[in-house]
């Protein structure tokens, strides 16, 4: 009996210790994906400036041909 409680308490320990590090790792995974979105904004937002300076240069263009 005392074997069987030993084989236990030493899997709840295993258990625990790996909530532990899942818990870690997934802590660590939600901050890596909120750097990674926020530079996806950022590039959004630099194609928008780009593709508006674009359409600037391309209708001053037409402009001049005019």
């Amino acid at each position: 009996m005392q074997a069987e409680l030993d084989a236990l308490e030493n899997k709840l320990t295993q258990l625990i210790e790996l909530s532990k590090h899942l818990r870690e790792e997934n802590n660590h995974l939600r901050q890596e994906l909120a750097q990674a979105r926020s530079q996806c904004r950022q590039c959004d937002d630099k194609i928008d400036r780009v593709k508006l300076r674009l359409e600037k240069l391309l209708a001053q263009s037409s402009e001049e041909q005019i």
